[in-house]
């Protein structure tokens, strides 16, 4: 792992004190700002681990109005960063604000540069401890294959099916609510395949008119019909080579069911006002949310297709069956949702984590991130609420009579929610939880949640 550059800004405006803490830092890169725009273009520049900020800055170096302002601003671009604020013997009231605000720890005046040396050094090795649970978390717990977040054992458990399945030319079925993740899976399914340097073609069966699905799917010849003006290939050609996605294929009609199926026999297609074969090398992977053996029960789908693009079904959870992972997805979202809408800093608050918890999310991950994206736009503090996603703490999931499963559910959620609560920082998770790190890991492996066993 590369070592990281130790950097400390030192935001002062007198130059007698900020030659003296200069010297003081002789470990660390030493950078220096005299005032609020001077402090960010370091900040921006240099991105030190380390701040030490005077809060008498000008052009009011007698209030602590501009070095409060600044701490806001350099934490809400930096959050991780730990801030030192420095004040004045009799300015307890400001240094409390400031450590509101998110400083690290306050340094009351006279400076001693010794003492003060101490602190950063301390400051640091925190910083370098939650970077490394942040390095494990970003590694290990977020996505066991590339796109798809997971962390409860239903869902690693999927992850695993697929991996086995890419690299076999199986025809695979996905089956789950709407919201649940099936395009992404068929797109890791894809990437992991051996035809993965080929097109991934996905179709949505429900989205298009019965009328155009069937050119659609297998293209047209030129005056097959008014308005065909020229050869179109389908999509089914157009993927050859590669994966063809299938989207609700339960709501494929009839007629095009039974074309479809002999394509999958035969592996030739026949364009729309066309008479000549033509071989298409595709694998296909379908997804459906309906029910497609009652559908054949009903008569509205046909048995052997669906032996036929289920070779292997794979069951997606709903978000309410995967243990602990909803708050896992809601950070993820969070902090997606942050970068994109540039507000700074934001959490979720300790209501809003537990009410995302015990939501039942009808809608699925669709749902979760809505939520999260509106929360965001919204939100004016610092920490998005349970009314700000517009959840009540009043739903709370149904529990196992079982005693011994109730403790052990209670745990594995206690330990995501805590490590959602403390933005994926081990250490904040496990002090939280009143227990240490070894014992975090330890509880960690016994629930199977792979959320960095291997950290120190």
């Amino acid at each position: 792992m590369k070592e990281m550059k130790k950097t400390i800004l030192v935001v002062e405006d007198d130059p007698g004190l900020q030659k003296a803490l200069r010297w003081a830092f002789t470990d660390f890169e030493v950078v220096t700002a005299e005032d609020r725009n001077g402090a960010i273009a370091q900040l921006r520049r240099y991105k030190p681990q380390i701040v030490t900020l005077d809060l008498g800055l000008p052009p009011d170096p007698g209030s602590a109005s501009e070095g409060l302002a600044t701490l806001q601003e350099i934490l809400a671009l930096a959050p991780d960063t730990k801030v030192i604020v420095v004040t004045g013997n009799d300015d307890r009231e400001n240094a409390v604000r400031a450590i509101g605000l998110g400083a690290w720890l306050f340094f009351q005046k006279p400076v001693d540069a010794e003492l003060l040396g101490v602190i950063v050094e301390r400051a640091y090795t925190l910083y370098e401890l939650e970077e490394e649970n942040r390095n494990l978390i970003r590694r290990e717990i977020k996505e066991p294959m590339a796109g798809i977040i997971a962390t409860s054992p239903q869902m690693l458990e999927v992850c695993r099916t697929i991996e086995k399945v890419a690299p076999t030319e199986a025809t695979t079925l996905l089956l789950g609510e709407s919201g649940t993740g099936k395009e992404l899976l068929a797109r890791a399914l894809h990437d992991l395949s051996p035809r993965a340097k080929g097109r991934f073609v996905a179709i949505n069966c429900a989205a298009i008119p019965d009328t155009l699905l069937e050119s659609e799917l297998f293209g047209y010849e030129k005056g097959a019909f008014t308005g065909a003006a020229k050869l179109t290939i389908g999509s089914i050609e157009y993927a050859d080579g590669g994966t063809l996605f299938l989207d609700e294929v339960g709501d494929l009609p009839l007629p095009l069911q039974a074309k479809l199926l002999r394509f999958l026999q035969e592996r030739v297609i026949t364009r729309v006002g066309g008479r000549k074969e033509i071989p298409v090398d595709v694998r296909v992977v379908s997804a459906t949310h309906q029910h497609l053996e009652k559908l054949i029960e009903e008569g509205g789908f046909r048995e052997d297709l669906y032996y036929r693009i289920g070779e292997i079904a794979v069951r997606i959870p709903p978000i309410r069956e995967r243990e602990g992972e909803a708050s896992v997805l809601a950070s993820n979202f969070l902090k997606k949702e942050i970068e994109q809408q540039k507000k700074g800093s934001l959490t979720f608050s300790s209501d809003a984590i537990q009410a995302i918890d015990s939501y039942d999310w009808p809608g699925n991950v669709r749902e979760l991130a809505n939520r999260v994206k509106r929360a965001v736009i919204l939100t004016e503090g610092k920490q998005i609420t349970a009314q700000g996603l517009e959840l009540s703490v009043d739903n709370v999931e149904s529990q196992p009579l079982n005693l011994r499963e109730v403790r052990e559910q209670a745990e594995s959620s206690a330990l995501l929610r805590a490590l959602a609560h403390a933005g994926g920082n081990v250490t904040q998770a496990a002090n939280l939880l009143g227990i240490t790190r070894p014992t975090f890991y330890a509880l960690s492996r016994k629930y199977k949640l792979d959320i960095g066993q291997t950290g120190t």
